[in-house]
């Protein structure tokens, strides 16, 4: 009879741990898509693109990457505060995927052939163009006015040669270390314009120091389609994000994180492109 009650009583603790182990076991396991159990999910961004994804000085995020990836976030189960933002720097993109180091990646990643080799696409969310930022009373409205003036853009970056290479052969190309240094070039007169993506352009021209001083020119010397970037393989993750930005387009929530993040600079979006759908 004794024997027979500590047996009952080794199921009942055993049957207890089997319990909370299968109520636990996914407490901080992110690869579900699910935010229940008070896990977390890490989100990679950028730090330094204002309008995009930056880290303000009290650590809190802002952008329009920033408020896609906490809408996506929101769909898969998450909370805001079950966010963390890591910064991933285009460099190493892929490697932060392949790493795990997180979930998935919103940051101004353009969708191509030579990445979809190593990681898969959620997405397009936006539509980018290649385009130039000059000062509001600036002459400049085509490529081909470029001829003879000072075009800035960051040192490694293909843009700037580019639109030398296919408008205007007899722009002065002016190479900066970062964005806020063209900014600075073209606040005080050291360059005429600045070119990358217009979503870009658009963010930095938005913050409250730059604001009515320049304008975006309003070409589309390319096509850039922004994708949320997820390791290799992963379509039930790919499948989750895009139902989630088929939704944060239905319900507005697209439009008005654009026109928050952009509008200052006079950005004229296209419209929320079609998941899949890539523009060449």
């Amino acid at each position: 009879m004794k024997l027979r009650k500590v047996t009952a009583a080794s199921a009942a603790v055993l049957a207890l741990a089997l319990s909370a182990t299968a109520c636990g076991g996914d407490s901080n396991d992110d690869s579900s898509g699910s935010g229940s159990g008070g896990g977390k999910i890490k989100i990679g961004i950028k730090y330094d693109q204002p309008g995009l994804g930056l880290k303000k000085p009290d650590g809190s995020f802002s952008g329009f990457d920033v408020d896609v990836a906490t809408y996506v976030a929101k769909q898969l189960g998450y909370k805001p505060d079950q966010i963390e933002f890591v910064e991933t720097k285009s460099a190493d993109r892929e490697n932060a995927l392949a790493r795990n180091d997180v979930k998935f990646i919103a940051a101004t990643y353009s969708i191509n052939d030579e990445r979809k080799k190593k990681v898969d696409f959620a997405g397009p969310y936006l539509l980018a163009h290649q385009d130039l930022l000059v000062k509001k009373d600036s002459k400049i409205s085509e490529a081909t006015d470029l001829n003879g003036e000072k075009l800035c853009s960051v040192t490694g970056s293909t843009s700037a040669q580019n639109v030398h290479d296919d408008f205007a052969p007899k722009a002065q190309l002016r190479e900066y270390s970062g964005y806020s240094e063209c900014i600075a070039g073209l606040q005080s007169g050291a360059v005429d314009a600045l070119t990358t993506d217009d979503s870009i352009l658009a963010g930095f021209a938005a913050q409250d120091k730059y604001k009515g001083q320049f304008k975006l020119a309003g070409l589309k010397l390319s096509n850039e389609n922004y994708g949320i970037g997820v390791k290799k393989g992963d379509t039930a993750t790919v499948n989750k994000i895009n139902a989630a930005l088929e939704k944060m387009v239905s319900d507005g929530s697209w439009q008005k994180a654009v026109d928050k993040n952009f509008g200052p600079a006079g950005y004229k979006n296209e419209p929320a492109p079609k998941i899949g759908v890539i523009v060449k």
